[in-house]
This record gives C-alpha cells, structure tokens and sequence, in this order.
C-alpha cells in the first residue's frame, strides 16, 4: 500500500492553488469587495470552497455551472442536493413563471391546488397520509420534532453522532461520557447544555440505541437512512429494521429525514427499503430549487397531536410555535408539483442511479489498480470517496478519516480541471442532465490526480 509523502503533498497543493489564482481573478475580486457580508460571501458556508476565495457564479443550466471568469464545469456538487433536478429545470423555470406571471399570487397565505397535488404525490412516493410544507428541511425538522414531544409527552430525541438535519439545535450531538450527549465540536453557541434535550448514539450500533431509548423519556428517533454530510456510511443489514423495532417496544417514534438520501430512488430509501417511518422529512431537491420542504405523519401521529390540541394543550393554528408565514406558498407548491411530476420522475432516478454505478466503478478502479487506501459508497444517485479503507461504519469512523490537506488538494485539482464536488465533503450526485460522458471525464481525472498525489 503507497503512503503520501506529505512534503509531494504540499507542493501539489501549492501549484493547483496557484492556477486556482490565476484563473479566477475576477471572482477573487468579487470576494474582496464583498465588504458588507459576514464572512464576505451570502452565507458563511460559502467559504468552505477551497481556494481562499469562492467562485462566483454567472450562470448555471442542467449540470453546468459558468463562473465570471468564464470558465465552465461539469458539477457533481448540485448544490449539495438542492439542485438533483439539475439547474433551473425547464418544467419548474415554466411552472415558476406561470406563478409569479400569468397566475400572479406569489405568497398569499392562502391554499392552492398544487398543494393538495403535491400532498398526494409525496403519500405516493414515501407512504405517509398527512402533510404540512415548509420552506427547509430544517425547518420540517424542526417543527416535526415539536410535534413528536407532543405526540408522546416525552421530552428528547435520539440523534447518531456525526448525523446531518440541518441546524437543528438538538442534532449537534455526539454520544459523550458516561452516556450522556454533548455538543458536537464547532457546533455554535447551543442554547442549552446537549443533554437536557438530546439522547446521542453511535450509527450502526443497536445496543447503544436501546440503552438511550432505555431511559425512557426519547420522544423520537430522529436519523437519515444513511449518514451522509460526514461521507456516505451505510446501515449495516438489520439496522434501519433494528431501530423501527427499538422504538416500537420503548414506545418513541421513528423519524426519518431523507433530505439527502432522496437519492436512492424515487420515492427515497423509504420505498427502496421498505423503511416504516412515524415521521417523515424531505427538503431542498424536491422544489428543483426553489425553496422547499415538508414534513409527513402518520394517521396514529396525527391522533395523538390533535387530542392535545382538542383539549387545549397546544394551538397549532396561530401561536404554537408550528409553521411560518412563507410556508406552504404558492410560488413553493407549484416548483414542487412542476420537479416530482415532471423531473425527478421514476424514468430518471433509473438514469440517475445508473449513472451513479458507472461514476462508483470508475472511481472503485483506481483505488484498486493504485492500491490507494480509499473506499467509495454509493447511494443510489449519490456517490462519494472517503479516505479510509474499508469504509467507516459509524459517524466517529468517518470524521476521523477526514484529511483537510488531502481534501484540499482534491477540490482544487478537480476544480481547475473542470469539475465540481460538493465543498463539504467529496459527493457527487447525478441529476437527469448528467451524461455518461461526463462521468467517464470524472474517471480520467480522478486517475490523474490521485495518480499524481501517489507518484
């Protein structure tokens, strides 16, 4: 097995930065005068690109991105999900200017017939009965979380270390000492100590789920199909099985968020596994853009929270704390009725999911031929690199087979050869306008540059 020298390593990082430079003087010119933004960019994520400075956007279509130097890339990053029906897809962009042209009405805080479209389009797809809409997954989160306490008059939830549900505060947790949860490192400024709100267990282990559930006051199990903001870690075989059956017997519910993991088909990891969910939660890709989300409950969920508000216990109508102002908008609902009816359909994800295989055998053949001590994942329309192997089976096995200089320099060598993987950690994701020809560009440059960092 080849080992990195780490001198050779410095250097090649220095020389992809150097033309990362000298390529985008225009975009480092445009995050110098951003003066007036916290961290000089819209969001301060934004500034995980690697390269000193992000790349500024001029136009994006399908699975192109062009920046304002001119330089145009194949992206596999789609917005970390939020644009899996590609860029500005024809059907939404139509839908979206119906709304706001033709139709008028951009947000009235009244219902509209795509609304009850979408609502019977998502039971199609992941199974539950009942919806409400948000604006992030986040926000679904976050509101479904309130209504599981209430559901079940029990005060926490249970979350896997390393796990990913937007920033929602009680998420951030790792499993600490003595069983107890504690913040996740760089998690910022938590309201309240992690403990008092949150139980934390470790991904693919059920014995550590039942001891947390064993307390008896989790309300819901809060967890994605598969990690995926830490790198792609699958659920061993039983495990997403194990967990619907620890909460039946300890009396919590199990929630399912696949914002991310949408990607294993059609109707996500829930139809593709036979996943029984209490709740369920979906964002950012299902509004081709356009800000979206929405959260589903089941017909017994739904009886427990309207016997409290029957009661007077709770006012899910105007100050429960339940639902925002944009919610549920119109320009919202018809972006998502325009990308489940006509874009992310089943003839796609079949395409997306095939190409994803191609991308994952590519990138499995130069791990292989170069004994690099790699592993690669693959979900569905979803792929991803980690530098471990064999791949981590747990959220603290794969933060900790994170390389900053490594991922460094893999972004930036990408990037100046024309692709694009997610900032954040090394996905890819395949949208209905990715070819095979882009993914075999990937293969080749995947082999030249690991080939170079193994020289």
């Amino acid at each position: 097995m080849p080992e990195i020298d780490r001198a050779r390593l410095t250097e090649l990082i220095a020389a992809e930065q150097a033309t990362y430079t000298q390529r985008h003087p225009r975009s480092r010119e445009l995050f110098e005068q951003g003066t007036n933004l916290f961290g000089k960019v819209p969001m301060t994520w934004m500034n995980k690109w690697t390269g000193g400075f992000p790349l500024y956007l001029d136009h994006a279509r399908g699975n192109r991105i062009s920046d304002v130097d001119g330089h145009t890339y194949v992206d596999f990053a789609l917005g970390d999900t939020g644009a899996m029906a590609g860029h500005s897809p024809r059907a939404t962009v139509e839908a979206v200017a119906r709304r706001v042209g033709d139709l008028g009405g951009i947000t009235t805080m009244l219902p509209s017939e795509d609304a009850q479209w979408v609502g019977a389009e998502l039971t199609r797809r992941f199974g539950m009965p009942l919806w409400s809409f948000t604006l992030t997954a986040t926000d679904a989160n976050r509101w479904a979380v309130r209504l599981a306490r209430l559901a079940t008059g029990r005060p926490k939830i249970l979350v896997f270390g390393y796990c990913y549900h937007g920033s929602v505060d009680e998420t951030f947790a790792i499993p600490g000492p003595e069983g107890k949860a504690q913040s996740r490192p760089g998690n910022v400024a938590p309201p309240v100590p992690l403990e008092l709100t949150t139980r934390a267990a470790t991904w693919n282990d059920l014995a550590s789920v039942e001891r947390e559930l064993a307390h008896g006051d989790v309300a819901a199990i809060l967890t994605e199909p598969a990690l995926t903001n830490i790198g792609i870690v699958l659920p061993e075989p039983g495990f997403m099985e194990g967990l619907r059956g620890l909460a039946t017997r300890y009396g919590a519910l199990l929630m399912i968020d696949e914002t991310h993991t949408f990607s294993a088909g059609w109707g996500g990891a829930t139809r593709e596994w036979g996943l029984e969910p209490d709740i369920f939660v979906i964002g950012k890709s299902i509004g081709g853009g356009i800000p979206s989300g929405a959260y589903g409950i089941s017909s017994e969920v739904a009886a427990a929270v309207t016997s409290h508000t029957d009661a007077g216990d709770a006012d899910l109508i105007d100050v429960g704390g339940v639902g925002g102002t944009l919610a549920g908008n119109a320009l919202s609902t018809a972006a998502m009725r325009a990308t489940l009816g006509e874009v992310l359909t089943e003839e796609a994800f079949a395409r997306m999911v095939e190409l994803a295989t191609a991308f994952t055998d590519g990138v499995q053949a130069t791990l292989d031929e170069l004994d690099v001590p790699w592993s690669v994942s693959q979900l569905g329309a979803r792929s991803e690199y980690r530098f471990a192997r064999p791949a981590p089976r747990t959220g603290e096995e794969s933060a900790a087979a994170h390389d900053d200089d490594i991922d460094a320099y893999m972004h930036l060598a990408m990037c100046n050869r024309g692709i694009l993987m997610t900032p954040f950690h090394n996905m890819a994701l395949m949208c209905p306008d990715t070819t095979r020809a882009d993914v075999d560009r990937h293969t080749a440059t995947f082999r030249e540059v690991v080939e170079a960092l193994y020289a």
